[in-house]
Formats: structure tokens, sequence, C-alpha cells
């Protein structure tokens, strides 16, 4: 499928509209790439970034410039874009020739930390590794304090999910161990060309200011996934590697990974066969 961007930046100063670019760009479904298309849904995702006040942001994934034709004109702030799709690049390049320097062919998945210091991560994120890219979010959570991003509302629902719900499971307790999430709205499919046959919704991140009591990240992280691996079945049959027998008889164990907090799980962290009893910093 060939796709023309319609609204582009001429110059650095000027969004002009309905402007076709000279440039052609291909839909490409083996990269999960569904192009945001309506403007308004854009604009509100940039609103929702610019309210953080970022002075680093890094955008995952910009593809055709859906939200970095808005971003670009926040000088206030230093900007890069990661984008995995060479051909998207080069489409970003000669439509921002100001800002060619900027886009870079960069897997976010195996990149480091594009800036010294503190970032803010935004994008609407490929729906084939926005899972992937929490998980990276969390390695990086040291310099990441803000993160504003449209995943698929099924991933979404996951990591805003609480305790006891049918959605709470592995990345609903990781992240929220060190972020604070709110879903912000959602996006029906018909923004974006093609349509996706799910909803979408943008959620925000922010770190929180204090962390739960645990041994270590890894640790927290080791116990959790285990945890989970049999969310069906009583908390002692996940963790019957981990723990000592004994620790595992009480009766807190007769419950299911769902049906714990955050709090407790990290908690757990100090009864693990590896735990030094000590609280190591995150």
């Amino acid at each position: 499928m060939n796709l023309f961007a319609n609204d582009c930046f001429c110059n650095d100063a000027t969004l002009v509209k309905h402007y076709l670019c000279s440039v052609q760009y291909t839909l490409k479904k083996s990269l999960g790439q569904h192009f945001l298309r309506d403007e308004k849904i854009s604009a509100r995702i940039v609103e929702a970034i610019i309210a953080e006040k970022p002075s680093r942001l890094l955008e995952i994934g910009p593809g055709a410039g859906a939200i970095t034709k808005y971003l670009l004109p926040h000088d206030e702030m230093e900007y890069l874009a990661f984008e995995v799709d060479e051909e998207k690049v080069t489409f970003l390049q000669k439509n921002y020739p100001a800002h060619q320097q900027q886009f870079l062919l960069q897997d976010v998945l195996t990149a480091d930390p594009p800036f010294e210091g503190e970032f803010m991560v935004a994008g609407n994120f490929p729906y084939n590794i926005s899972s992937q890219i929490l998980f990276k979010i969390l390695d990086w959570q040291a310099q990441v304090p803000v993160m504003v991003g449209m995943f698929q509302k099924e991933v979404a629902d996951r990591v805003a999910a609480a305790p006891g719900s049918r959605t709470y499971g592995i990345i609903s307790v990781l992240v929220q161990a060190f972020y604070e999430v709110d879903l912000l709205f959602h996006v029906e499919p018909g923004a974006f060309n093609p349509p996706p046959k799910v909803r979408s919704s943008v959620i925000r991140m922010r770190r929180r200011t204090e962390f739960p009591a645990m041994t270590s990240k890894a640790d927290f992280f080791k116990l959790v996934k285990a945890a989970f691996n049999q969310r069906r079945k009583m908390l002692r049959n996940g963790l019957k590697q981990l723990m000592h027998p004994s620790i595992l008889q009480d009766s807190f164990f007769d419950k299911r990974a769902e049906q714990l907090s955050v709090k407790e799980f990290a908690a757990l962290t100090f009864q693990l066969n590896s735990s030094k009893n000590t609280s190591k910093e995150l």
C-alpha cells in the first residue's frame, strides 16, 4: 500500500495543512504500522506530552510524523526519534530537513539511552512491540521520569489494572512499582490508516518519588514473573523454586498472584532464597 503524507512541515516555523509531500512511503504490516490520521488525536497526544515540560524527549516510532510535526516547533526541548523503518527515516529527513540529524535509524529495543541525564519518552507505539517498549522503559527507569504513549487498549488496560482484576498481571505489577499510571483517553480504529481491529488508549506514566521496599529490582522481576507463571494456582506453586518450603507453608501463599498488591510482591523479595535481607539501591 502506497501512502502520501498530507500534513508536513515545509520549514521550521510553519505547519502547512493539506500540503502534498513529494516523498512517498509504504505501509509495512510486518512492523505493526497503523498511521494516525486524526489530527485532533495527534494534537491531544502532543498536548499531554508538552504539559510535562520535558527538557529532552525521545519519540519512539515516529512513522510518517503524525505527532512529530507538532513536536518539532517546541525548540525549548532537545528532541530525538528512534525509527526502525529506514524508509520512514528517509521520509522524515526529506520533509523536515532542518531536523535530519534528529531522526535516527535505531531499534529502541537494542538501544542505549539516547541522552545523558533524564529524558521523557513518547510515541504512537507499534502494537507488535508495545509490551517490550514498556520493559525497555523500566530498564531506563532511572533516566525516564515520564512516558506518554499510545498502546492497544488491551495492553493499556493491563498496565493500569488493579489487584484482583482479570487484566492484572506481570506488566501491571512491574510498571506500577515504579510509575503511577493514568489512562488519558481512548482512540477509535477510524483514527488510523489502515484501521486496526482493536481500540487504542493513550496512557501517561509518571515515575514514583518513592518505590516499595525490595531487595533489588532483579529479585522483584524474578519473583513477579514466577508468581504469574501459574496465575490460576496458589502462590506457593509458582514460588516453590524461589523460597524455602517452611516459608511457603504460611496460609498467605494460599492466595493467587492476581490477589497481591505491588507492595506485597516487593515485600516477598526479602523471603527469597537468594535474599540477603538488605534493601539495595534501585
